[in-house]
């Protein structure tokens, strides 16, 4: 009988993210195998004596093929990820091999921020004001449009990567020739979310399919910038 593995597209630098999902891999009987761009980036894996392949996971058709080699060998029990970015890939690794997996259209309209406050619109769900600039010129506008402070992040991403409250003309003139100036690293073509500055509570809802798992209360560090530094379970709802 084949040995049950377990695929996951890339790991996690930054804490024990990964590491955690390699243990409960081994938890649950499953053989942890991880596919990345750069293995040796994950020190935890030699550590753990886990299996690491050389994979490009911009590349699904590289993925795909390395499943399928793989499964010559292993019986596949699902493909998951560690990282946000990878997780519509991840979707689409699973629909293609028949696995249990997240939705990949949803999450990719989730990461586009602009379709995810078009279909929250459509919902009637009230978003903070907010423009898409494609240039320096269209940002400095709208956020005059809007008025300081506003919150600066590119269209398409994920964990406050390249987010940023501008409060005045100066931060907000550094800040778009960071993201346009080839420091921040876009996946698609630059673009920008020019948005109210909203401010208040954020709550964080874990969602499995249509059921909601747990809701937490996010706690963040000083602006300007949007670094999450804690999440309370359950969060505490008045």
């Amino acid at each position: 009988m084949a040995r049950r593995a377990l695929i996951l597209v890339e790991g996690n630098t930054v804490g024990y993210t990964g590491l955690l999902y390699v243990q409960a891999a081994k938890h649950l009987g499953l053989y942890p195998i991880t596919v990345s761009a750069d293995p040796a980036q994950y020190d935890y894996l030699a550590a753990e004596g886990n299996e690491a392949i050389q994979v490009d996971p911009e590349n699904l058709d590289a993925l795909i093929r390395e499943c399928y080699r793989l499964r010559a060998t292993y019986d596949i029990a699902g493909i998951t990820g560690v990282r946000e970015a990878f997780l519509a890939t991840v979707g689409k690794l699973c629909q293609h091999f028949h696995l249990p997996g997240p939705n990949p259209t949803s999450i990719e309209r989730c990461c586009d921020k602009f379709t995810q406050r078009q279909l929250l619109a459509e919902a009637g769900v009230p978003t903070p004001t907010y423009c898409v600039a494609t240039n320096a010129i269209d940002v400095e506008r709208f956020a005059a449009e809007i008025g300081l402070p506003v919150v600066l992040k590119p269209v398409m991403g994920n964990g406050g990567n390249g987010v940023r409250l501008c409060r005045d003309v100066d931060e907000l003139a550094e800040h778009t020739a960071y993201l346009l100036g080839g420091k921040h690293i876009w996946r698609c073509s630059p673009r920008i979310l020019v948005e109210e500055f909203a401010q208040g509570p954020l709550y964080i809802a874990q969602v499995m399919g249509n059921e909601v798992i747990a809701i937490g209360a996010a706690l963040y560090g000083p602006p300007p910038h949007f670094v999450c530094r804690q999440l309370n379970y359950p969060a505490r709802l008045t």
